[in-house]
């Protein structure tokens, strides 16, 4: 039996509100052309060689870090309700098993959005072995790439 204790020591959540509309946030996580512009830390690109926004559908990247490394990415959505929550599970570009399952919850707060993302490791291990690797603050950094890209998203359209 999968206790509270035993979730929290395998989760990592990170927050972030955003100086834009729901839908407007929405719209920068799910377009291709978009997301390619903020995904991942500081100092990484991204290229995108699918993103099939539906249930059942996947993404399929290559993060690119500052030092020149790739990182395969491959994700599979498992429950899209737009414009308020996506799951999808997360592995590498294999096609192997997930490494951790993400839920990003969007929540209108006037004309600001609260983005909360909770990524659920298959063990504490695993969380660990993330945190150590720099997922927090690579998590953190992501986020705030979101807001900048979707706060030039409204400049442009005013």
């Amino acid at each position: 039996m999968t206790t509270q204790d035993d979730i929290a020591a395998r989760e990592m959540v990170l927050e972030r509100v955003v100086n834009a509309p729901r839908n407007t946030v929405w719209k920068a996580w799910t377009e291709p052309a978009h997301i390619a512009q903020w995904w991942g830390p500081n100092g990484f690109t991204t290229t995108i060689y699918e993103m099939t926004v539906t249930v059942g559908g996947v993404w399929r990247f290559i993060m690119h870090g500052p030092d020149g490394t790739d990182y395969p990415n491959r994700i599979r959505y498992t429950e899209i309700v737009k414009p308020e929550r996506l799951v999808f599970d997360h592995g590498g570009a294999d096609g192997g098993p997930r490494e951790f399952q993400t839920t990003v919850i969007f929540v209108a707060e006037g004309e600001r959005t609260r983005v909360t993302m909770r990524a659920l490791f298959e063990s504490q291990e695993s969380c660990e072995a993330h945190r150590k690797f720099g997922a927090v603050e690579g998590g953190e950094q992501t986020l705030a790439r979101l807001a900048e890209h979707v706060e030039g998203m409204i400049a442009l359209t005013l």
